[in-house]
């Protein structure tokens, strides 16, 4: 097995093990999620939020965004165009839909949420918290699931494209 097939393989388990996640999590937490009362449900974002900030999460996320375009490098000009341009593909979105919409648009979001202190808001700031929060946390995550199934397809076409892995 060679290093560029290594990378490959590394790839394709990186960028499914995000897109999984993600669309695990809109499938099954964010329909459990919107079934709770606002304090509940704040709370379990704050909860959730912080349970994913470790090594792993970090280690897989930041690692697609880092295997993608060596990937993407190791199949330039070897004779195979379509694996090229799906890899390059794949990593542009995941670069865009994945990362950016993650940092600008859901990190600030549990940022804002994370400062709250939610023992000493009456119901009325509780359901106005949820409000700015949760519609806009859910868009940026289905733009960022779709986008990493998306991505989940491309390297996987990509692979399937090539002939002989060397």
């Amino acid at each position: 097995m060679t290093f560029r097939t290594l990378i490959l393989f590394a790839t394709i388990v990186s960028t499914a093990l995000i897109g999984g996640l993600f669309y695990a999590y809109s499938c099954s937490v964010l329909p459990g999620l919107t079934r709770l009362s606002d304090a509940s449900f704040l709370a379990a974002m704050q909860s959730i939020n912080r349970a994913i900030l470790n090594p792993l999460f970090f280690t897989t996320f930041m690692g697609t965004l880092l295997l993608l375009p060596l990937c993407t490098w190791l199949f330039y000009d070897r004779g195979q165009v379509l694996a090229f341009t799906l890899l390059l593909v794949a990593f542009l979105l995941y670069f865009g839909g994945v990362f950016l919409i993650t940092m600008a648009g859901n990190v600030p979001l549990n940022n804002m949420l994370d400062v709250a202190d939610l023992t000493k808001l009456d119901a009325n700031e509780l359901a106005s918290l949820r409000y700015r929060f949760e519609s806009s946390w859910n868009m940026f995550h289905q733009i960022r699931t779709l986008a990493g199934v998306v991505c989940i397809a491309l390297v996987s076409f990509a692979a399937l494209s090539i002939r002989t892995i060397k």
